[in-house]
């Protein structure tokens, strides 16, 4: 699994123990994210920063601040490894 990859998952994992399903649900909305409901896993297909912006920028719509603060905290252990042009700004 790419980091990228690892990183969408990870996100998606923290909103649910807030959230429960509704985490993978609104992620399926994503455009860019492929869902993989047996493995419950997800993949980031095109442009990473783009798609990861969006991924935040759903569960912020929805469930305001603290979402965007948890995805933040989700992928703190990953941010060394994501290169710089692929960090949204949401993450930082």
């Amino acid at each position: 699994m790419d980091i990228k990859d690892r990183v969408a998952n990870q996100i998606i994992k923290e909103q649910e123990l807030i959230i429960g399903p509704l985490a993978w649900k609104e992620a399926g909305k994503v455009s860019g994210l492929r869902l993989d409901a047996i493995a419950h896993m997800v993949y980031v297909e095109g442009d990473v920063k783009a798609v990861l912006e969006a991924l935040v920028a759903r569960y912020e719509r929805l469930f305001g601040q603290v979402s965007r603060d948890v995805c933040r905290d989700a992928v703190r252990p990953f941010i060394a490894k994501i290169p710089e042009d692929q960090l949204p700004t949401a993450l930082r």
